[in-house]
């Protein structure tokens, strides 16, 4: 009896599909260069509904298990419910305006204010401490990075605000979108939520009636992929920032409330945003002691510690099983390419296509016979 033949490690599934997915990012990539001026429409139509659209979408995810356990629990009718909880949400609103808003925007100012005098005496303070004769290398490279940031933050800042001046006509239809999105936004999230469930089934009338079934299960595996990624990423974020604000309360840092906010707004970009929220806690501790800048860092380990190994197993688990080195790139590469919107929705985005590729594997493998066992 012969032995089966050995197939080569390249011929794998898990190869095959990883350089399926490369193909096709690099393919869209050249495609889009190729039709430029069909994209360049489509392109400023997303920019105006894109931003309503995502907006309801994200709200959905986070208000339609409440619906649907209301609507199943207690019997009560789905529109009344959504209009309940709207007026519900707009009294939070009203409340975070009356309460909350004033306070951020005083300590974001007076931290946007003092930043330039908080960065020259903690970078006065790390000096203090390098004046070792041992640490001269290290003293001098830090110099080195603080001149070089500060030339840097100073040009991003004049380059910011030269553009700002010049082009003050887009700044004015940027704010005019985001108000006008404000506005659509609960109208199209008062539909999605009341209709969505219909969707799929709606959508999947335009598939032939052999395909449906593959449609509607990839259409299931998308929403489940995105709808964990959303609620997981929300909850922890929300977390995130109650524990650093109620942390740097206790320790007595100044600007607790606002500096909380912006850690769990960061924590939205996974990895890397809770480490770039401790670097505006790091310069302010700095400048008040060395002794707050230790409770500072006990704050992050203890935060870290918390979240790592209760708050993100507990709310995330293994919902979208991406490994880490592949998030960091698709990160890097989204960011790249995007800026601040391909860092946020990069993860979800990865997730969407590797649903896609995976079944259209399974399809080609299906049809193939190239990779039957026997």
């Amino acid at each position: 009896m012969k032995a089966k033949p050995t197939r080569p490690a390249w011929t794998s599934q898990k190869t095959i599909r990883t350089l399926v997915i490369i193909l096709l990012v690099l393919a869209c990539f050249f495609l889009g260069k190729q039709v430029d001026w069909l994209l360049t429409p489509l392109q400023q139509f997303f920019s105006i509904v894109g931003f309503p659209i995502i907006l309801a979408g994200v709200l959905y995810y986070l208000m339609n298990p409440l619906v649907d356990w209301l609507e199943r629990k207690h019997h009560l009718k789905r529109t009344w419910t959504i209009i309940g909880l709207f007026v519900l949400i707009l009294g939070l609103v009203v409340w975070g305006i009356v309460a909350i808003i004033p306070t951020i925007r005083t300590q974001t100012l007076a931290i946007i204010d003092d930043w330039s005098k908080y960065w020259q005496n903690a970078s006065d303070q790390v000096n203090h401490w390098l004046n070792d004769p041992e640490l001269a290398s290290v003293r001098k490279t830090v110099d080195q990075w603080n001149t070089d940031a500060s030339k840097l933050l100073s040009g991003k800042f004049t380059k910011y605000l030269t553009g700002t001046v010049a082009s003050l006509t887009s700044v004015v239809s940027t704010v005019t979108t985001v108000i006008i999105g404000l506005i659509t936004a609960p109208f199209i999230l008062f539909y999605l939520l009341r209709d969505g469930h219909q969707l799929p089934k709606y959508l999947a009338t335009f598939i032939p009636t052999k395909g449906r079934a593959s449609f509607l299960q990839v259409l299931t595996e998308i929403n489940s992929q995105v709808s964990n990624y959303i609620r997981g990423q929300l909850t922890v974020a929300f977390f995130v920032a109650v524990m650093f604000a109620i942390g740097y309360s206790l320790i007595g840092l100044k600007f607790a409330l606002t500096l909380g906010i912006a850690a769990g707004l960061l924590n939205l970009i996974p990895y890397l945003g809770s480490f770039l929220a401790m670097v505006p806690s790091v310069v302010i501790a700095l400048v008040i002691s060395p002794w707050m800048l230790v409770k500072v860092l006990i704050v992050f380990v203890i935060e870290q510690t918390i979240e790592g190994r209760v708050i993100s197993p507990l709310v995330l688990g293994s919902s979208l099983a991406i490994h880490p080195v592949t998030i960091l790139i698709v990160l890097l590469a989204s960011g790249k390419i995007f800026g601040l919107m391909g860092v946020i929705f990069g993860i979800p985005g990865y997730a969407i296509l590797k649903v896609l590729v995976t079944h259209l594997f399974a399809w080609y493998q299906a049809q193939s016979g190239l990779y039957n066992d026997d």
